[in-house]
């Protein structure tokens, strides 16, 4: 198989790459040349927002082109209409973030979306994931396959969640740990996530699905306590109760990163997601995902990258303190 993935440096697009080289695939990577291409790859270089940022696409013939473009969907819109015709199928790596709020647990693909346009530019992100939607559409069809991920974790990580959690309970001590425990979570390791994508497109797949684990693969409990055993820490998991940790004015998600609560949770680790199943999606354990990235993380140094279009998560050590101490 030949791939064109775009971009191909970071996350989910570094994951695709690596799996796909591993399957034997030709891969072929698009993007403006800020980091290195990976060993064995054709590089191309442009910037899809510039005008004639696409010069090096002019050419060339792909089986399949995977795309994980978050901002302008003019720029899937342009991108997916140049290649229409010299590529049998476009995977776009889209986010369960395009379903109108609130999203009931056990939605499936067919639940509302947000209003889109693939001639829109820049904005939110859910109306820009609907917007590439539809630009994938128009122009590849049913050719099109419209992976909805949800929370991505594993190696390369550049939000910062499970890297957050493995630094602070690699610092030990008491750690602040949100009640319920055996809250249900739902993620995606981004190599399963990469894995699936491809094989999906070398079936031909098109259409939406959920790509993320079945609901309450794993919980809060096991997530930590995972991260404890990997760490090799002496970190003392304070389990607090939903209500104390809310009113210390304390956020969901982004200072304590992949716990949610209510209509939140529902959202987003509540996703039916039979659908990716039955064509063949398979989740690593959690041990796996966790395991993986914290000796990433050391082999970097300890300091994950972050994408500088999002804010920087965690709870500060201050704040923690403060409610541990009562």
């Amino acid at each position: 198989m030949r791939l064109l993935v775009l971009g191909g440096t970071e996350f989910v697009g570094r994951a695709v790459v690596e799996e796909a080289q591993a399957l034997g695939w030709d891969v072929t990577t698009f993007n403006r040349g800020t980091r290195d291409p990976a060993p064995g790859v054709t590089a191309l270089r442009g910037d899809r927002s510039a005008p004639g940022g696409l010069a090096a696409l002019a050419h060339g013939e792909w089986d399949a082109v995977l795309d994980t473009w978050s901002w302008a969907p003019s720029a899937v819109r342009d991108t997916a209409s140049l290649l229409a015709g010299r590529a049998g199928h476009y995977v776009y790596v889209s986010s369960r973030s395009v379903h109108t709020f609130p999203v009931p647990f056990g939605a499936d693909e067919n639940a509302p979306v947000v209003t889109g346009s693939a001639d829109d530019g820049d904005g939110d992100y859910a109306k820009n994931k609907v917007g590439a939607e539809l630009a994938a559409v128009a122009a590849f069809g049913d050719r099109a396959l419209l992976a909805r991920a949800g929370l991505v974790l594993g190696p390369y990580e550049n939000i910062g969640r499970l890297p957050w959690w493995l630094t602070r309970i690699a610092r030990g001590g008491p750690v602040l740990a949100p009640e319920p425990r055996d809250l249900g979570l739902q993620y995606i390791d981004a190599r399963d996530l990469a894995v699936w994508c491809l094989r999906a497109a070398e079936q031909g797949l098109g259409g939406a699905y959920n790509v993320v684990s079945p609901p309450g693969f794993t919980t809060m409990r096991e997530l930590l306590e995972v991260c404890v055993k990997v760490t090799g820490s002496d970190a003392e998991l304070r389990w607090t109760p939903e209500e104390r940790v809310l009113g210390a004015g304390i956020e969901p998600w982004s200072d304590l990163p992949i716990w949610l609560t209510g209509e939140l949770h529902d959202f987003m680790h509540g996703a039916d997601v039979s659908r990716a199943v039955a064509a063949g999606l398979r989740v690593r354990p959690v041990e796996e995902t966790v395991a993986d990235t914290w000796a990433w993380l050391r082999s970097i140094g300890g300091v994950a990258p972050m994408r500088p279009d999002r804010p920087a998560v965690g709870l500060d050590p201050e704040t923690e303190a403060r409610v541990l101490a009562g």
